[in-house]
């Protein structure tokens, strides 16, 4: 569409004729800053409803006409504005303590739940915003790109801003992508959508083409607007593999055959005996299938047994909560209450070869933990001017870090330990209505954020484990753990008196 606007005029803006014209006046009021509530729109001496489009058929490059005035300009401050440059540590601190929200633009709670859990992981923050690429490549529609550059441009939005944002654009590229998502309700509005599922899109998207870190060359690829290589940043960082081992159980004779599988996630299910996610996970990795036996020349009952070969930096854990009820035609939501760790180890679900290879870096955790007990214990024994002395020394030198990866596989798991870093959650009785959450660990202790669309606010460790389930309150839908970071600190040895 071509808009006139008074003495302005915004050339070729999409318009999709299948959504509401509401969302057609919310991308003119990110352009015009006339809110929709005081547009009016005019093709051929019509006027453009907010609900429905009525009789009036646009074409390609329609001129229209937008009439109404932008919001008027904000009074000056009462307050003297202070500028990030001149703030001390301590301002700065308090001034960028809550990150932006993001509006709900009409039940699209899941979509800013899955944004913001995928936000919090740093190296994924990086890699998108190194991505260089236009939305459109030859002037067509791709999804990959497209849904990428989205999620750059919405990402570096959300940087500069110090408020909520509305991932307008976001949307209509997630709505023009995957036309499911742009479903409409018997209401007229955007129907509720699965937040596993649009998780799963973006991820393969980004899949697809964030290159490798160390790689120039995939840079260099991705730059052109070219496909990444098969191996990308999501597979270094969020892909595992599982080592599948299958035995028949009609016959002893048959060797069990190995395959490896890539996931993206792994899936907890939940059972009667099932009360915490390890075991969920245990029996999402044992299972019975049916299938051709090569011995037997027909099919035959198998048992499959997997075991993780490689484990991501970040590992993705899915509560299979919802199944179809035929019934009623509807995704029904199971509200058992699943326990689930903030400190994860999955150490028992490798295979014998991985588990060797994550001696090195467990053994490791354990010295240093046992190094800090000791040092408690000479602490506890003093007092006076000596204590003061011997813990002042203790925060002179900052405290190193070592890798979490394997030096030949970035973006890996080298220890098997894993700390919880968000959790988007749901609330309600089925996938297609309800509410989505996202729960954010911050840098602080016992500190975490929840971020329920555009409010952003500040919540306790204790809170995040009421979200196990068990009632109509938030349950753990998608859990996202991250890498246990070894910090080993470099501080001088305590002096002890010198006995007589």
């Amino acid at each position: 569409m071509n808009v006139k606007w008074g003495k302005e005029k915004y050339d070729k803006i999409q318009c999709n004729t299948d959504e509401s014209p509401l969302q057609f006046k919310a991308m003119l009021f990110s352009l015009s800053g006339v809110h929709p509530s005081r547009q009016k729109v005019l093709f051929k001496g019509s006027t453009i409803k907010d609900d429905d489009w009525g009789t009036i058929k646009l074409t390609d490059n329609a001129n229209l006409m937008l009439m109404g005035t932008a919001d008027e300009l904000p009074a000056a401050p009462i307050a003297k504005a202070v500028f990030v440059e001149d703030m001390s540590e301590k301002e700065l601190a308090h001034a960028l303590e809550l990150p932006s929200g993001l509006n709900n633009l009409g039940n699209t709670c899941y979509l800013n739940a899955t944004l913001q859990c995928l936000r919090s992981v740093p190296e994924l923050r990086d890699a998108v915003k190194k991505f260089r690429g236009p939305p459109l490549l030859g002037g067509v529609l791709q999804p990959d790109q497209s849904i990428t550059a989205a999620v750059h441009d919405l990402f570096e939005s959300m940087d500069r801003s110090s408020t909520s944002v509305p991932p307008i654009i976001m949307l209509n590229v997630l709505h023009m992508c995957y036309p499911r998502f742009a479903e409409k309700s018997e209401h007229g509005g955007f129907q509720q959508q699965d937040a596993n599922e649009c998780w799963t899109e973006l991820v393969r998207c980004l899949q697809r083409k964030l290159p490798a870190v160390d790689s120039p060359a995939a840079n260099n690829v991705a730059s052109q607007g070219a496909a990444a290589p098969d191996k990308g940043f999501i597979d270094q960082f969020f892909g595992g593999e599982l080592e599948a081992t299958m035995k028949c159980m009609e016959s002893d004779d048959e060797e069990p055959s190995k395959s490896t599988e890539n996931f993206l996630q792994l899936s907890c299910f939940i059972e009667k005996e099932v009360k915490y996610m390890q075991s969920g996970l245990k029996a999402g990795l044992e299972g019975e299938i049916t299938k051709n036996s090569p011995s037997l020349d027909r099919s035959a009952r198998y048992h499959k047994q997997s075991r993780i070969k490689r484990l991501p930096a970040y590992l993705i854990v899915q509560m299979v909560r919802f199944f179809y009820k035929g019934r009623e035609a509807v995704n029904a939501k199971i509200l058992k209450d699943i326990k689930f760790p903030v400190s994860l180890d999955v150490y028992d679900l490798c295979t014998p070869e991985l588990q060797q290879r994550l001696v090195p870096a467990r053994d490791r955790f354990k010295e240093e933990e046992e190094k800090q007990l000791e040092r408690a214990q000479q602490e506890k024994g003093q007092s006076g001017p000596k204590a003061a002395e011997n813990a002042a020394k203790a925060t002179e030198k900052p405290v190193k870090t070592e890798p979490y990866s394997f030096p030949d596989d970035v973006g890996s798991n080298n220890s098997g330990y894993y700390e919880l870093q968000a959790i988007l959650t749901h609330k309600g009785r089925s996938s297609s209505s309800g509410h989505y959450v996202a729960w954010v660990k911050t840098k602080r202790p016992d500190e975490w954020l929840m971020f329920d669309d555009e409010n952003v606010s500040a919540v306790a460790t204790e809170d995040i484990l009421k979200l196990s389930g068990g009632g109509d309150w938030h349950c753990a839908y998608v859990l996202l753990y991250g890498p246990r970071i070894l910090a080993v600190h470099e501080t001088p040895s305590i002096e002890t008196p010198m006995s007589l």
